[in-house]
């Protein structure tokens, strides 16, 4: 029982977090999955984008962190091997 009262806390907590726009550290903790340390860390040296409105408590906007997990994409195999073959064919990138 205890254990389903825990998988209903956490899929509750999901749940909410889907309807946000405003995100605490903890969300964007549970957003990401990185550590409370990490997270601290990329806050603390500006890495990541966030809001302190009091100077202290922080909040982060969704659109901005989602944005920011998105970011140094990496092309796949077949998206190297087009460009590729596009460069060989048309001398042009």
């Amino acid at each position: 029982m205890k254990n389903i009262q825990i998988q209903l806390d956490r899929i509750e907590r999901l749940t909410l977090l889907g309807a946000k726009k405003v995100l605490t550290f903890e969300d964007v903790a549970l957003l990401t999955g990185l550590s409370r340390s990490y997270l601290y860390k990329l806050t603390s040296t500006n890495q990541i984008p966030h809001y302190k409105p009091s100077g202290k408590q922080l909040y982060f906007d969704r659109d901005e962190i989602e944005d920011w997990l998105k970011q140094n994409r990496v092309a796949t195999v077949e998206e190297t091997d087009r460009k590729a073959t596009n460069y060989v064919v048309t001398g042009r990138r």
